[in-house]
């Protein structure tokens, strides 16, 4: 059994739950390029106007799990903020 693996598709999960309530796309490369793999692999895309939002700078999937869980981090924040 992979652990690594487990874990990581346990944080995709993860992940994707938490952009649902914001109906953002977790998309991840199918065939990575060479940069892709060194760093990155995701990137996420506003489901109703098909926009990349995130994880799309320098490179096509530029983003890792933990930079898009930082960046929701931060947009959650941003949110509460406007509530308050």
């Amino acid at each position: 059994m992979n652990f690594r693996k487990d874990s990581t598709q346990s944080a995709e999960r993860r992940t994707k739950r938490r952009l649902a309530k914001y109906l953002i796309d977790l998309l991840k490369a199918q065939k990575p390029s060479s940069q892709v793999k060194a760093h990155g692999g995701y990137k996420l895309r506003d489901a109703r106007s098909g926009k990349i939002v995130f994880g799309d700078k320098g490179y096509e999937f530029s983003a890792t799990l933990e930079d898009i869980e930082a960046w929701l981090d931060e947009e959650e924040a941003k949110l509460h903020a406007q509530k308050d």
